[in-house]
């Protein structure tokens, strides 16, 4: 018998109580509620994305690089908020799947620039709709007025 059903007034289907300590309810605090949104969100990313399988940081670079052409690693980083060892992994793996392109720059002999491949292009605009789509369920239990004042809050706190 699972515990559900050996606790008096407790139903097989009730979310578990929130008992807390000294005062302390884990659900309540706002770093469990986003985790916990941020593996809804990643689920329905993961099975939405399409078939290329890009990862959620895979598919931040590719969208920069999308909207601001060629630029540096490390502009890219700034822009899709990534440190640069995870940039440098992202960017390793986009350039093994040939979605990417490195190049001199020729304004700069040190620095390198990267741009999307004819490849990296098909599939970043495949990937924009169902991007599309994955915010929309997402967000979908809430109204759109919900919806707007959520992500307004969200970018005060980020």
């Amino acid at each position: 018998m699972d515990d559900a059903k050996k606790t008096p007034g407790v139903s097989a289907t009730a979310e578990p109580p929130r008992l807390g300590v000294d005062g302390y309810v884990l659900e309540d605090q706002i770093g469990h509620i986003l985790r916990r949104v941020h593996q809804r969100h990643a689920s329905i990313f993961q099975e939405r994305i399409g078939p290329d399988g890009l990862t959620p940081t895979q598919f931040a670079a590719m969208v920069k690089i999308h909207e601001v052409g060629p630029l540096s690693q490390n502009y890219l980083g700034r822009l899709a908020a990534m440190d640069a060892a995870t940039m440098q992994g992202v960017i390793r793996r986009l350039l093994e799947r040939g979605y990417v392109s490195r190049t001199p720059d020729p304004s700069h002999g040190r620095r390198l620039l990267l741009a999307l491949t004819p490849e990296g292009r098909r599939v970043i605009r495949a990937a924009l709709d169902n991007a599309r789509a994955i915010t929309r369920e997402t967000l979908a239990p809430l109204t759109p007025a919900e919806r707007e004042t959520l992500i307004a809050l969200l970018r005060r706190l980020a």
